[in-house]
């Protein structure tokens, strides 16, 4: 019955506020992370906006999606996105879920979502694109709020580290918290270059992008895994400043 570790519990709260400063979260969106204590939890914060996060908003959470807080706290509707995969997934230890606006366009086109720049190989060549009506049908308000819809979420993501959710945004999987936040900041940095390479291989008259290789994709991902507190540390100052004064 051991509480998590107040370095892990840090790291949440500042996965949060470099999130919405970098401007892949605002009001909605959420990151949680395995509890390091604990074999049958993960944490995440309450229904408060990331910016605002503290350590006295974050809850534990089973991977049935049952909230343990004995203040009666609640968490996001969406907890299950990570409870389902969390259960299906036992080498994901942080996720992301988010709106980020450079991404949804995917979602909803047939444009592919593919690594255009060396911080970006993770996202493969064959992004998987999670549709609700699959599971929920045509009248449902777009939120993975039962662990059936999380679990239909949990299939399309697969092995994947990465995939999109039409017309909704992303969830975004790694081994560590601090990469799953980097993962979704470079994948919504990627939406904006391919956005633009796209557009001005239209305007050259080609429509060709000259995309990462599978060999580049491969090697980028494992020497930016390598050094992924380097951008964290900068992340995590830059949002110390920017958030300074602000109260809930």
């Amino acid at each position: 019955m051991s509480p998590a570790s107040s370095a892990l519990i840090d790291d949440l709260v500042c996965a949060n506020h470099i999130l919405y400063v970098e401007g892949v979260v605002d009001g909605f969106g959420h990151v949680s992370v395995r509890h390091d204590q604990r074999d049958d939890r993960f944490l995440l914060a309450c229904g408060v906006a990331p910016a605002t996060v503290t350590a006295d908003d974050i809850v534990e959470i089973d991977y049935d999606g049952n909230v343990q807080d004995e203040a009666g706290r609640r968490s996001y509707i969406e907890r299950f996105i990570h409870s389902e995969i969390y259960k299906s997934r036992p080498d994901v230890m942080a996720i992301v879920h988010s709106h980020s606006p450079a991404i949804i366009p995917f979602s909803v086109t047939r444009a592919t979502l593919r690594p255009v720049c060396h911080m970006s190989g993770f996202l493969g060549f064959s992004t998987p694109v999670f549709e609700i009506r699959g599971t929920a049908g045509d009248d449902n308000d777009m939120l993975v709020k039962s662990a059936k819809l999380g679990k239909a979420l949990a299939e399309t993501l697969g092995k994947h580290h990465f995939a999109l959710m039409r017309g909704h945004g992303s969830v975004t999987v790694a081994d560590s918290i601090k990469l799953a936040v980097a993962r979704s900041i470079w994948a919504e940095m990627n939406a904006k270059l391919q956005t633009e390479a796209m557009r001005l291989a239209q305007m050259a008259g080609d429509n060709s992008v000259n995309y990462l290789t599978p060999g580049e994709a491969k090697g980028s991902m494992t020497i930016n895994e390598t050094v992924v507190d380097r951008p964290w540390d900068f992340w995590k100052a830059k949002a110390r400043v920017a958030l300074l004064g602000l109260k809930r």
